[in-house]
């Protein structure tokens, strides 16, 4: 359910913003929904899974509040990162 290591620097490489960039609000962006992909696979077969339900919404709210930031600090990067990633807004 983790990311691999090489997933993780692919979904880094694809949204960073410089160079050295690996914390910006579009790379955790990214890495949250690569999760909770991740996660909602695992949920269609193990449906009573709670502990993992929990780690889901956990993430889910994470990435909602740091699309919000996006939102009020930046909008043209939270609607790039909205439609590159496919997200509803």
């Amino acid at each position: 359910m983790a990311l691999s290591k090489e997933h993780k620097s692919s979904v880094i490489g694809n949204f960073k913003r410089g160079e050295n960039d690996t914390g910006s609000a579009e790379v955790q962006i990214a890495l949250l929904t690569e999760s909770i992909n991740d996660l909602t696979n695992h949920l269609q077969t193990h449906k009573k899974d709670h502990a993992s339900r929990r780690g889901l919404l956990i993430k889910v709210g994470k990435r909602r509040r740091l699309l919000k930031y996006l939102q009020t600090a930046d909008l043209e990067r939270y609607r790039a990162i909205v439609d590159k990633l496919g997200l509803r807004h």
